[in-house]
């Protein structure tokens, strides 16, 4: 009994020191937010010893902060969407089509490998091409650039959901007249709803944290995203304005909670309608 006990013990202990690890920058970070100016200039305490929203308003009236989170929104949601669009497609094509010649391995293989290839070595083309159409003003490199990066990634993702479901419900479907559209929106799609939800939130994080292509593509400071508009606070021309970043850093995971938790329940309702068998 003693020895049972010990374990539940340190099994408990290890989830809260992990649980602390985990929590405690995104505590710092609001408390660092949430603190007046002057406080943070001096020796700081681990709880804040004022409250301020000072660095909030700050970033909205003198930083435009208020047009990084309009572009970042504008420039993840078109993305993800036609990623999600195009990316499925491919995925339920490469996991049903049968080919006629042996392509589908070398298919898959430039799929990943377009994955697995660092962002900048596509940094190069990606610029000339856009510098030539004349579109660097635009948000469309970033969107692109954004469509490279998750296209492979949900492919590679959900071929496996698509291959583990049964093909003679596809084909039972099919024989009572279903057409392609109502073939893989009405069946497939549900089935695969678990699968769909956990590729988009990942998908999402990646587009909305993304800052490499936004500091090469975006020119103008009305097209700063917000890792870009954050980057901007800490320069050499003046202090590093922790307060900033850290209300800015608040406000930047605000979407991504509201994406997971939103995103969720369609993740709850599909493994339970996944479960239940008519």
């Amino acid at each position: 009994m003693r020895e049972p006990l010990v374990k539940k013990s340190i099994r408990k202990f290890l989830v809260i020191l992990f649980m602390v690890w985990t929590l405690f920058p995104i505590y710092w970070m609001l408390s660092l937010a949430i603190r007046s100016g002057d406080e943070l200039f001096g020796v700081l305490s681990l709880l804040p010893q004022s409250f301020s929203m000072e660095h909030f308003i700050d970033l909205f009236k003198t930083k435009s902060f208020d047009t990084a989170i309009l572009n970042s929104l504008q420039v993840t949601f078109i993305s993800l969407s036609l990623a999600l669009l195009f990316g499925m497609s491919c995925a339920y094509i490469l996991a049903r089509a049968r080919f006629r010649f042996k392509i589908k391995g070398a298919m898959l293989f430039w799929v990943l490998l377009l994955r697995i290839l660092p962002p900048i070595a596509f940094a190069l083309p990606l610029y000339i091409l856009m510098s030539d159409a004349g579109l660097l003003s635009t948000k469309l490199p970033l969107i692109l650039s954004h469509l490279l990066i998750n296209i492979p990634f949900i492919i590679w993702f959900m071929i496996t959901f698509f291959e583990a479901l049964p093909i003679e419900v596809e084909e039972s479907a099919a024989v009572d007249g279903a057409t392609e559209h109502q073939l893989f929106s009405r069946i497939v799609l549900p089935q695969v709803l678990p699968g769909l939800t956990a590729v988009s939130i990942l998908s999402f994080m990646t587009s909305w944290n993304e800052y490499l292509y936004a500091a090469i593509f975006v020119k103008s400071p009305s097209q700063f995203t917000i890792p870009l508009a954050l980057s901007t606070l800490n320069s050499e021309q003046e202090l590093t304005q922790w307060g900033n970043i850290a209300a800015g850093g608040v406000l930047s995971l605000i979407p991504i909670a509201l994406f997971v938790l939103f995103a969720q329940n369609f993740l709850i309702v599909g493994l339970s309608g996944g479960a239940v068998k008519e």
